[in-house]
């Protein structure tokens, strides 16, 4: 009995620890990492808004995984193939952006990793109807070599 109540006890111990562990590394962040998270994050959303494609492709990872609330998970080849396609139809005139805004931003961190969830209101001109939508989204960030870079994106329609 003694022998199980030793058990027991090292069990609940260990157990405890990894919890312990677990929940003080979470929102481990410097000002730094957080103030350079959001420089990022307004940066990304002006080069999707300008369609620099270039400047995405350096800013999400090489497995990112992107969702629509329409569609099935895409993967970054298939992405970057959209975003061109987006960007030649900027290009040719057929879709202006009249505008991408992202509000009520809300940030959890996990060690070198940040779920971030907001609201994006865009307003798009396509053969000159008007087109307003609004997302909630999930965007999950890692830091990579002391940068920020987009891992995954899911969003919802909600207006």
């Amino acid at each position: 009995m003694r022998k199980i109540t030793h058990i027991c006890t090292s069990f609940f111990i260990l157990i405890s620890t990894v919890f312990l562990s677990c929940s003080s590394n979470t929102n481990k962040s410097s000002v730094n990492d957080e103030q350079k998270l959001w420089e990022t994050i307004t940066e990304f959303n002006q080069a999707f808004k300008n369609s620099n494609v270039e400047k995405l492709e350096t800013m999400i990872t090489d497995n990112y995984v992107h969702t629509n609330g329409n569609s099935k998970s895409i993967h970054k080849n298939t992405w970057i193939t959209y975003l061109h396609k987006r960007n030649k139809d900027i290009e040719n005139g057929n879709l202006i952006v009249n505008a991408y805004e992202m509000s009520e931003e809300t940030v959890q961190f996990y060690d070198n990793v940040a779920i971030v969830t907001a609201k994006i209101l865009v307003s798009n001109t396509k053969q000159g109807n008007i087109q307003e939508n609004g997302f909630r989204v999930t965007n999950i960030w890692v830091l990579e070599n002391d940068n920020w870079k987009r891992a995954g994106f899911h969003d919802g329609k909600i207006k």
